[in-house]
């Protein structure tokens, strides 16, 4: 196969770069001089090129250089091919356009290489060809980049077979223009954060185990090549228990030219984890003081929910400011109440229990709540804070109680005016807090506060933690002064900064970017519009369904959830009067979901009174008709609404 003059030129300098940079014009030379003083007798006078690849084959060289070429043209393209995300490093002169590799910069491969001992899946049937199982996925976050794998059949063995190819020079570290050499990753202290979501055949995500992966040791490797078993455990009550196996292999590429020791790499993990050690126990013992301090202002305070502490998915206690940092959503949110109903539409569950005893307490870290889609309130009271934060504004997280005692969090957003709004995270609802006013009389009637809450024992952001020292912890009584020390009293921000502030500990989770949605709103409206109208069909034994110019209306709701503004109900009221002839009878029952499950959708608004009145209505020339709309939000999260209607006509 002969290449056209300009491509041959192309591929020389494609080679000519790689063997640049492996060395191998060096290697070469140190090989020569050795065979030269080792091989070459008193009666030779010169040394053969037969004698010289012998030599270089015999040491490895050209199956080093054979296996580079290879890598790079084959494995990588493919690998990365099949990564759902890879970072972008797009250079023109690059001599991996296909691929998106910047050679002037380091990355780390990570190959998936199955999954064995996941026990609880040990009786699991291997599925049949088309057949609909429950699937593992597994989800990766490394220094702002996020990967996903594709989702492979619950089993005892899964059959994990992904790479990703993670770049390591980022966030500025180091010179870019500057390849990061091993002792400037050695100080590249972000862990792997990986998290395994098993999907059941209903699309339900539940999490199965989250684990902070040490990369490092790769550093330390002659070859550049590591293979390691990673053992999972569970969360919440089962995070002693293991839950699988995963055989990992790292690479770094470009392969290091020189390669730090073990005992170097061995060293620094473990002063890491020293330092980050005596930071948390000097930290503990602050905050004991602190509480010390609060009980000595007013023993009742020992009854008032002041969290500083709580555990993750993985039972480790951290500070309640490492769940909250300034967010950015680019470019996919635009305002504050949109990130509300972002939050709001993902799905609420507390955290499960075995047997009895009461609540939980689970405070996931954001990717494990990410990517299974759904959490308990301070997960969503934490992600709308650290939306909020990422807007500009100044927003706290509350803890406090519900209705009856219910402990719950919300988020607070002090304005510039002095304007108090408390924002519900689960709802997407906004309450102004009015103060009731300390001037009037005891027995005059206050007004009766919209919000829920009862009372509120702490606030916190991502540097600041106040506890309400006030007489009464009531919310409808509270001053929401932060400044006024004899309301709130405050916990040192050095003291919090040292080991919630980013990088401040190795043991702090990395907060991931927000992922836009892999969800088409059109594909997936129309698919659970049939769904309904087979469900109805089956339901009426046969009726037909006509289509419902009821869009405009959906439209006109979530508008209104978004940006509490009413829009667009004229048009829907005045297309629904052209359209209902006279003497006949209109009705419409409109609902909304955060899943996609049709099935389930139908078995709910069946629960409703009024839509089971509009589905099995009889009568003198009924109609029924159904109309969905599916909205999109970041992490494919998705706000469904539904709307079921019926015309026909009165008969008196």
């Amino acid at each position: 196969m002969s290449l056209p003059p300009e491509k041959a030129s192309e591929l020389k300098q494609l080679i000519q770069q790689q063997l640049s940079k492996m060395d191998v014009h060096g290697r070469i030379r140190e090989v020569l001089a050795e065979t030269i003083r080792e091989e070459l007798g008193p009666d030779q006078q010169h040394l053969s090129t037969e004698d010289l690849i012998k030599a270089l084959r015999r040491r490895g060289i050209i199956d080093d250089v054979m296996k580079e070429l290879n890598f790079v043209t084959d494995n990588v393209e493919q690998e990365l091919s099949s990564s759902p995300k890879q970072p972008v490093g797009f250079d023109k002169q690059s001599t991996f356009k296909k691929t998106n590799i910047d050679p002037t910069r380091r990355y780390l491969y990570l190959q998936v290489l199955g999954g064995k001992a996941f026990l609880e899946h040990l009786q699991e049937p291997e599925p049949l060809p088309g057949q609909v199982c429950s699937t593992f996925t597994l989800c990766l976050h490394y220094r702002n980049q996020r990967f996903r794998s594709k989702p492979v059949p619950c089993a005892c063995e899964p059959d994990f077979h992904d790479g990703f190819l993670l770049e390591v020079h980022r966030e500025n570290l180091g010179d870019g223009t500057r390849m990061a050499d091993p002792t400037t990753m050695l100080s590249i202290s972000d862990p792997v954060h990986m998290v395994l979501i098993k999907t059941d055949i209903f699309g339900e995500t539940t999490l199965v185990a989250s684990y902070f992966l040490e990369w490092r040791s790769v550093l330390g490797s002659e070859d550049g090549v590591t293979s390691l078993t990673v053992e999972l455990m569970g969360v919440g009550t089962e995070s002693k228990v293991s839950v699988g196996i995963l055989n990992i292999k790292f690479e770094m590429y470009p392969p290091l030219s020189q390669t730090l020791s073990q005992e170097v790499v061995n060293t620094q993990l473990a002063l890491e984890r020293q330092k980050t050690a005596e930071k948390e126990r000097l930290f503990l013992v602050y905050a004991k003081q602190w509480w010390r301090e609060y009980l000595q202002i007013r023993p009742s305070h020992n009854s008032r929910l002041v969290k500083i502490f709580a555990q993750d998915e993985n039972g480790i206690n951290r500070p309640v400011c490492s769940y909250v940092k300034p967010l950015g959503a680019g470019r996919l949110l635009d305002t504050p109440r949109q990130a509300a109903r972002f939050v709001n539409v993902l799905g609420y569950e507390r955290a499960p229990v075995i047997g009895g005893g009461g609540k939980q307490e689970q405070w996931c870290t954001l990717l494990a709540f990410l990517c299974r889609n759904k959490g308990d309130c301070e997960d969503h009271a934490n992600l709308l804070c650290s939306l909020l934060l990422g807007y500009g504004l100044e927003a706290f997280v509350c803890v406090g109680t519900k209705a009856k005692g219910v402990p719950h969090a919300w988020v607070m957003t002090c304005g510039t005016d002095g304007t108090v709004t408390f924002w519900e995270s689960l709802t997407g609802h906004r309450y102004i807090h009015k103060p009731a006013s300390p001037d009037e009389s005891p027995l005059a009637e206050q007004p009766k506060p919209l919000y829920p809450y009862r009372t509120i024992g702490c606030v916190f952001n991502h540097h600041m933690f106040l506890g309400n020292c006030q007489p009464s912890d009531a919310v409808e009584a509270c001053v929401f002064d932060l400044s006024d020390e004899s309301k709130w009293k405050p916990m040192s921000e050095e003291a919090i900064k040292s080991v919630c502030a980013p990088g401040a500990t190795t043991s702090l989770p990395p907060f991931p970017p927000l992922c836009a949605s892999t969800v088409d709103a059109s594909v997936t409206s129309n698919e659970i519009e049939m769904q309904l109208r087979l469900l109805v069909s089956e339901h009426r034994k046969g009726l037909n369904l006509s289509p419902c110019a009821c869009a405009a209306a959906l439209a006109s709701y979530e508008f209104e959830r978004t940006t509490s503004i009413s829009a667009g109900n004229e048009e829907f009221q005045d297309a629904i009067r052209r359209a209902v002839p006279d003497g006949h009878t209109f009705k419409g029952f409109p609902i909304h979901f955060v899943y996609r499950n049709a099935r389930r959708a139908f078995a709910t608004c069946l629960r409703s009174p009024f839509c089971e009145e509009i589905i099995c209505c009889r009568g003198d020339q009924v109609r029924l008709a159904v109309r969905v709309r599916v909205f999109t939000y970041p992490e494919s999260a998705c706000a469904v609404w539904i709307m079921f209607a019926c015309k026909y006509r009165s008969v008196l």
